[in-house]
């Protein structure tokens, strides 16, 4: 699956590619979904990928170094790791400088910056090589003003993090264009800026411009129009509910769609903090969107069944679908179900 790049939007890229995918030393496949998206979404643009030893997670791609997938077309390595806090360990160095020296840019969607790491910067200037670092605001965000703008607005929110707001914003915005309609997805993540090749990181803008930040994102556009809108983090999250609900705020959508991984039980990460129902996350996104938008409403649910059977996904759906009274669907999957899903959210 692919998604044509959209440069229209806040901060445009242009990255080199094709990408080596950097897994790291990751022992949690939630923390490999940058390297994920691009595999699902880019694939085109992906030649393999790069572990370090002690790595228990893959993308599924071809194993390679980085003179091997250099070699191959390579321009840059991608970090694919979205890791707590989004840093750069000392572990990963030697790995990173090797990619340098292989004749590759070094591409970052962390909150760590590459060039604030003395051994990258140095390794960068003396070989010539380039240091990216995605997740940088532009300048000049504006406070939030809270006015309507022109068009239609579609945003995932989630039960957790990393259970499929992103692939389902893309599914939606595919589902849409499919039909003739006029969408575009727009990213607030790093993985997604890195696919789509334009965006806003939203969790690296300061509180105060979240919701101006969201603005820009998804500025005002004709009547018919309508954006796909990437959501980040819960409402619920312990951590990063500020970036939800400046997301939600400033975005003014008109239809969200709620995702959830069946059989999660507990906060990525946060231990101890249960996950919150999809009908408390109905709740509670209408009751804070209200306030930039009245009509906000609920299109319905996606549902993550990555790890289940065709059999027991359908079941799942089907039992989600009914005891909420909204249309389930998962995108990925696609069919009858998510077409009903894209219906509602047009009705």
């Amino acid at each position: 699956m692919t998604i044509p790049n959209d440069a229209t939007t806040a901060g445009a890229l242009a990255l080199p590619q094709p990408y080596l995918l950097f897994l790291g030393d990751t022992t949690i496949p939630g923390y490999a979904k940058t390297a994920f998206g691009l595999r699902d979404w880019a694939g085109d643009r992906c030649v393999g990928e790069f572990a370090l030893p002690g790595a228990t997670v893959s993308a599924g791609l071809t194993p390679m170094t980085p003179a091997e997938a250099h070699a191959k077309g390579a321009r840059s390595l991608v970090i694919g790791v979205a890791n707590v806090g989004g840093v750069i360990p000392d572990s990963w160095i030697a790995g990173l400088i090797a990619a340098l020296e292989a004749g590759l840019d070094i591409v970052s969607g962390m909150h760590a910056r590459l060039g604030d790491i003395a051994a990258l910067r140095e390794a960068a200037e003396r070989l010539g090589r380039r240091l990216i670092d995605v997740r940088k605001p532009p300048a000049g965000i504006p406070v939030g003003s809270g006015a309507k703008r022109g068009g239609k607005r579609l945003l995932t929110v989630g039960t957790d993090c990393a259970l499929g707001k992103k692939y389902t914003a893309l599914a939606i915005a595919r589902g849409l264009r499919a039909r003739g309609i006029d969408a575009t997805f727009r990213a607030s993540g790093q993985t997604g800026i890195m696919i789509a090749g334009a965006g806003m990181p939203m969790d690296a803008v300061v509180s105060d411009f979240l919701s101006g930040a969201a603005e820009m994102l998804s500025p005002d556009a004709p009547a018919d129009h309508w954006d796909v809108i990437e959501g980040q983090g819960s409402l619920f999250h312990p951590a990063y509910a500020s970036v939800s609900l400046g997301l939600l705020h400033g975005s003014q959508p008109d239809v969200f769609v709620v995702c959830h991984e069946p059989g999660r039980t507990d906060i990525l990460g946060h231990p101890g903090y249960a996950l919150p129902s999809i009908e408390a996350v109905i709740e509670q996104t209408i009751a804070m969107g209200k306030r930039t938008n009245p009509a906000i409403r609920c299109g319905g649910i996606s549902l993550n069944t990555g790890a289940l059977s065709p059999e027991a996904a359908e079941a799942e759906i089907a039992a989600h679908s009914e005891r909420l009274g909204l249309p389930a669907a998962d995108p990925i999957r696609g069919g009858p179900a998510f077409e009903r899903l894209l219906d509602a959210c047009l009705s």
